[in-house]
């Protein structure tokens, strides 16, 4: 395992003096007084509770790194000399009619209403988070664009400084969460879908009666939880007016900014920015059931739930309330996933890494199925990046598993695009080379411009933002590998995927999971060809 290093990380902008540290403690060897800095105690010892935290907020996303004892690399997959799965028509393979842009990445989710994306990918949340709101118009026109699942946040409309309530409290206007749907929609074609998260403060403000009832949204999703955090969504503030209107709000804003010595310190410098958190939401099944018909009285066609890293007993809660209610999506987020915000240590030392958590499901949606049960359709979230990612958790999924949530790794093609824009508006200069080597212009830079071109006409894709023009670049090559990868495993529909196309390369692996350890794979076959 690789050494973690607690008091030191780029994340928190702090590191160790000595190269010499103690593995547990992940402090210096030799503490001397009169060292200069920068480890975490040290930080911590002026700067406090903002060390708690990664910065600068609004300018990134952070992802935990801890080394897990068991991830998905101790998964390879299976390429096969034999047969082909998925054919239309159930097709006999060819080498002709088995070329690997034949793979057909398209799936399906839901119970009445389905949702039909492109590839079998979604964002993960973005919400009330700096980043996802400086960002949104990259990040919605890329999803739409893309044929994915776009899921927009919790507190979006809560934070918003030109929020209207209503004599009750509720939401009358909320302009960004109007402008983030409005934006969704421009480029939506029918594949994918945008989701709106409800936690305890949007119900409080009557953010579904809003979205649904006045903007036209057609998925709400209830939230647990994530895999980065087992307490509330968090934002930072820097404005002492826009911390007091949270508070009036009902938020939770620390340091409390009603206090003079808060205020004075805010004053003086010391205290740069303040914090605001969402309260804790807790479960029962007579209370989750009617908050899902709830949510569908007001018109929702779909509702979906998201759950975080939590142990197996609010997992089995999870899917077995969800297969009653008929959720039309199960999002389960194993740890330590990414976010724009969260406890660093909590992010990298809480809840259950992904891949333990998905084992558990896999066990579970099987328990249930076995009992004639309807299993609800399973997405699976937490620290994916690439097209190999997506093909072992659906694999090892199979046949629950319908789609893969990406979070991090689907927000950097959107800032990237973005900033080629400005970075091209500042003039060549201002192009890093790793950019500008493959020319000056978009369309020498983005290798998908022409084709969206064709399809668009020129006139339209240069109304697009160029953050969406990433994503789509990003989601394509995905696309194209996994098709690859689908080829070689002779593949030709997701749905022909099986647990059968990976192989555990560690024995612990092969226990945890109960795919084959790679010496014993497909051994009975080899032994009866060998026999025969």
């Amino acid at each position: 395992m690789n050494l973690q290093r607690p008091n030191a990380n780029d994340v928190s902008q702090t590191s160790n003096r000595s190269r010499s540290v103690v593995p547990g403690s992940g402090l210096c060897t030799r503490c001397i007084d009169g060292c200069r800095g920068n480890c975490e105690v040290f930080k911590s010892s002026f700067r406090g509770r903002e060390v708690i935290y990664p910065g600068p907020f609004g300018t990134l996303t952070a992802g935990a790194d801890k080394d897990y004892p068991i991830d998905y690399s101790h998964l390879n997959i299976m390429g096969y000399a034999l047969g082909a799965e998925g054919l239309p028509g159930g097709a006999e393979g060819t080498p002709d009619n088995t070329l690997f842009p034949l793979v057909d990445t398209e799936v399906e989710y839901g119970v009445e209403n389905k949702v039909k994306m492109k590839v079998p990918l979604f964002t993960g949340a973005l919400g009330s988070t700096e980043i996802a709101r400086r960002n949104w118009e990259d990040f919605a026109a890329g999803a739409a664009i893309s044929g994915i699942t776009l899921v927009c946040g919790e507190n979006v409309c809560g934070i918003d400084p030109e929020l209207e309530l209503d004599s009750d409290g509720k939401v009358a206007e909320a302009p960004d969460m109007r402008r983030r749907v409005e934006t969704y929609k421009k480029w939506h074609e029918g594949y994918g879908d945008m989701v709106v998260q409800l936690n305890v403060e949007d119900t409080r403000f009557g953010v579904a009666e809003y979205v649904v009832g006045k903007l036209g949204v057609e998925t709400v999703e209830l939230k647990w939880g994530q895999g980065a955090k087992c307490i509330g969504g968090e934002i930072k503030i820097d404005s002492l007016e826009e911390a007091l209107e949270l508070q009036k709000r009902g938020y939770l804003v620390t340091p409390d900014p009603s206090l003079e010595s808060s205020r004075a310190a805010f004053k003086d410098g010391a205290l740069k920015q303040f914090e605001r958190h969402s309260r804790l939401g807790f479960v029962d099944e007579e209370g989750f059931m009617k908050e899902v018909e709830r949510v569908r009285s007001l018109g929702a066609k779909r509702v979906t739930l998201k759950t975080g890293a939590y142990p197996m007993r609010e997992l089995a809660m999870a899917i077995k309330w969800s297969s009653e209610a008929k959720i039309d999506l199960l999002t389960i987020d194993g740890a330590p996933g990414g976010t724009g915000m969260s406890p660093w240590r909590m992010m990298v030392e809480w809840g259950v890494p992904t891949f333990y958590l998905q084992c558990m499901t896999n066990e579970l949606c099987a328990k249930l199925a076995a009992k004639g049960a309807r299993v609800p359709d399973i997405a699976i979230g937490g620290g994916f990046s690439t097209e190999d990612h997506v093909f072992k958790v659906l694999a090892m999924g199979a046949p629950y598993t319908k789609a893969v949530c990406m979070g991090r790794a689907l927000m950097i093609p959107g800032m990237v695009g973005k900033n080629i824009g400005l970075w091209l508006q500042q003039g060549d200069d201002a192009l890093p080379r790793t950019i500008s080597q493959f020319g000056n212009r978009v369309e020498e830079i983005f290798v998908c411009y022409e084709e969206l071109v064709e399809k668009y006409g020129r006139d339209t894709v240069k109304e697009m933002p160029l953050g969406a023009i990433g994503i789509y670049t990003f989601v394509d090559r995905l696309k194209v590998g996994l098709q690859q990868l689908m080829a070689g495993s002779r593949r030709y529909r997701v749905s022909a995927m099986s647990r059968d196309d990976v192989m555990a390369l560690t024995e612990e692996a092969a226990k945890i999971s109960g795919i084959s350890y790679v010496m014993d794979a497909y051994r009975e076959e080899a032994e009866q060809i060998i026999n025969g």
